[in-house]
């Protein structure tokens, strides 16, 4: 499970970065909503992914409530869920350590 969210959480920032740097500027200014409309619902899944992946793993990776709220607020950073990646997924042996 944690694998997965590890992954998802770099998808999920990829995916916005994608979606904000290239596709949006393709939209309003090459006026062409072609990327927007792929990026857009992959990000969506992966977005609505890396909330669920925090509530399902919050209690396996021994998070109090604040993290849990900084995790869910990493969401809607664009470079955020790197930074959730790097430093607070680890397996509870890792946390050890």
């Amino acid at each position: 499970m944690l694998r997965a969210f590890r992954l998802v959480s770099l998808a999920e920032a990829t995916s916005f970065l994608i979606l904000l740097l290239i596709a949006m500027p393709v939209k309003y200014m090459g006026d062409n909503p072609v990327l927007v409309k792929i990026v857009g619902p992959i990000h969506g899944v992966l977005f609505i992914a890396y909330v669920g992946l925090v509530l399902l793993t919050f209690g396996q990776l021994r998070w109090g409530w604040g993290k849990v709220i900084l995790a869910l607020a990493a969401s809607v950073l664009p470079v955020a869920p790197y930074f959730v990646e790097r430093n607070w997924i680890k397996a509870p042996a890792e946390v050890r350590a």
